[in-house]
């Protein structure tokens, strides 16, 4: 099912930053069938259950992909299917959303532990702030970020909280590293949630795969630059196909 690509949305925002990404990728290739699929909606927040769901959810032998929160899933679930997975691709996606010693390049532990604190206690204004941040680096931040925030899920309190605790705990590097299917991570320069300097320290890790670093750009850059952003895509479907 090399024509097949499925895409996973990030944190609390749902599918609709997705849409003129798969529009723009579905207008350059009429073969390539492109879905986005909803996160899994868990109060639970143990990363395997949801591995487990997304796997027993989405079709087999496809290419996986997501943006942040999504692309981080798509890595585990990638390396979990092995051969399974026709590639990999990651829009805004670090390895590490947090950072630790070995993964400097990450939002600092103390400002997330008071973005959880902000969700247990006012989501809906903690969700407005992470969309005012991810259009941070845009043209039109504010415009962007009404975007977002407009089409938005009513998701409740207690998954949007399971879904920053699974965030929290997510280390893709062992998955990128083991996973041997063609891989394409892209990452925006002004990116007001993920340094782009994890860029830099993701091909020291990995070397053979591509990587991109979109500079004037912030985290929501798919929305931004759809055309942009398919065509890179295209691309590397393309370049990996023929191998």
């Amino acid at each position: 099912m090399r024509d097949r690509l499925i895409l996973l949305p990030g944190w609390g925002l749902g599918v609709s930053p997705l849409e003129p990404l798969a529009a723009a990728l579905q207008g350059l290739d009429e073969h390539l069938r492109v879905e986005i699929e909803p996160l899994p909606e868990l109060v639970s927040s143990d990363l395997e259950e949801w591995l487990d769901e997304l796997d027993s959810m989405l079709p087999q032998d496809a290419w996986l992909g997501g943006w942040s929160l999504g692309g981080m899933l798509a890595s585990e679930l990638a390396a979990r299917r092995g051969d399974r997975c026709c590639g990999l691709l990651t829009l805004a996606s670090n390895p590490c959303f947090v950072a630790h010693d070995q993964w400097p390049s990450a939002m600092p532990g103390e400002t997330f532990d008071a973005f959880l604190a902000g969700c247990r206690a006012d989501p809906r204004t903690t969700l407005k702030r992470f969309s005012l941040l991810c259009a941070q680096g845009a043209e039109d931040p504010r415009g962007l970020s009404r975007l977002l925030l407009g089409g938005a899920p009513h998701t409740t309190a207690s998954v949007l909280l399971s879904g920053l605790e699974v965030l929290a705990q997510l280390d893709t590097r062992h998955a990128l590293q083991a996973f041997r299917g063609p891989q394409l991570h892209l990452f925006a320069g002004l990116d007001g949630l993920v340094p782009a300097e994890a860029a830099g320290e993701l091909f020291a890790l990995t070397p053979d795969v591509e990587i991109g670093l979109i500079e004037q750009a912030g985290h929501a850059f798919l929305l931004e630059d759809p055309h942009g952003v398919a065509g890179a895509i295209q691309a590397f479907l393309h370049e990996s196909g023929d191998d």
